[in-house]
């Protein structure tokens, strides 16, 4: 199926998504001070597993984890944030192995991060994923993640968390 225009149909996610992830300026209950933790620990998050990408994309990886420190700070807009995270994801398709690929995507998560929120799980899950597919270890890895949460953003985090079903 497709629109007049002949792209295929938006799908509509919101019934899908967790509305606590929701800014206040879109009208939801997220604190600005609570999206940039969220995107902080999503950062942090993408950097303790970047040793597990292949060279070929680090240059880009690591562009893309600038970009979303300078969105905290200011220095740079959710479209430079939009833009770092689809060159990520870029990489990723471009990326051989499982682990590889996990990295890319983590970090393409990470930055995206300042444009909605909620996708900060999605770059501790992917980053869970490059560690299993490295054969290290998971339960170590989300303990690291969960240690790194701050006091303000923890519950958000593991109560979303609990209320999905992911398979990593």
């Amino acid at each position: 199926m497709e629109n007049s225009n002949g792209s295929p149909p938006m799908r509509d996610t919101r019934s899908r998504r967790d509305s606590r992830f929701i800014a206040a300026h879109r009208g939801g209950p997220l604190k600005k001070e609570q999206h940039f933790q969220l995107i902080e620990w999503a950062r942090l998050c993408s950097e303790h597993v970047l040793h597990l990408a292949g060279e070929s994309a680090a240059e880009r990886l690591i562009h893309a984890l600038q970009v979303a420190q300078e969105w905290v700070k200011g220095n740079a807009s959710v479209g430079d944030a939009r833009k770092a995270s689809v060159n990520a994801h870029a990489a990723a398709r471009e990326s051989i192995g499982p682990a590889e690929i996990a990295v890319a995507r983590s970090v393409g998560h990470a930055v995206a991060t300042a444009h909605m929120a909620d996708h900060s799980t999605g770059a501790a899950d992917y980053a869970l994923k490059a560690v299993k597919y490295s054969g290290n270890s998971v339960v170590a890895e989300r303990e690291w993640q969960d240690k790194q949460l701050p006091a303000e953003i923890r519950d958000l985090v593991l109560t979303a968390r609990s209320r999905r079903s992911l398979k990593i």
